[in-house]
């Protein structure tokens, strides 16, 4: 596995994320030895869902209003069908997300997470996969959506859902590892 020592990484989420793809990723970079925040509009708590009904809160590491995007090599973006849509109408998560699109860093988008992206038309020209639900709306939005279980496009990685997630770690780590 590659070894994230020094690297930051932000997980941006809200209230709704699908509760493996925000714990497992956040695991895979600890365990590579980085650091990984989760960052959110929520105050102290963030709600996540687990699989058909609510599930536990987490702490929220990094409060969205005072996350600033540069102190982060890399972004991970969980999916869920609440959270991505929360995020993509909140202009402060948007902006978040934006710098990262600018400055060429590493983002992760698991299931549903892809939403986000298409409103900064981020996944126009893109490889990528995501939850089969959303595939019409990839498309729509410019992307080359494929059905697999982990692709890369640079420094973009996509994965469908939890029983991909074990691949998706290990290939987002090792595309934050080459920076």
């Amino acid at each position: 596995m590659a070894i994230l020592t020094g690297k930051k990484v932000a997980l941006l989420t809200d209230n709704g994320f699908e509760e493996l793809e925000l714990t497992k990723p956040k695991e895979a970079v600890e365990a590579a030895g980085g650091i990984a925040h989760i960052v959110s509009s929520q105050a102290d708590k963030v709600k996540s869902w687990d699989f058909t009904t609510w599930g536990p809160d987490y702490k929220v590491d990094v409060l969205l209003d005072n996350a600033d995007p540069a102190d982060y090599d890399a972004l991970i973006l969980p999916g869920g069908q609440i959270n991505p849509d929360l995020l993509r109408v909140n202009p402060k998560a948007l902006a978040f997300i934006k710098h990262f699109i600018d400055a060429h860093k590493p983002i992760g988008a698991i299931c549903h997470a892809a939403w986000s992206l298409t409103e900064l038309d981020y996944v126009r020209g893109k490889k990528m996969t995501s939850y089969k639900s959303i595939s019409t709306d990839m498309k729509n939005a410019g992307a080359n959506w494929v059905d697999e279980e982990v692709v890369v496009d640079g420094k973009f990685v996509t994965s469908r859902y939890p029983d991909d997630l074990k691949a998706f770690n290990e290939t987002i780590v090792e595309v934050i590892a080459k920076g």
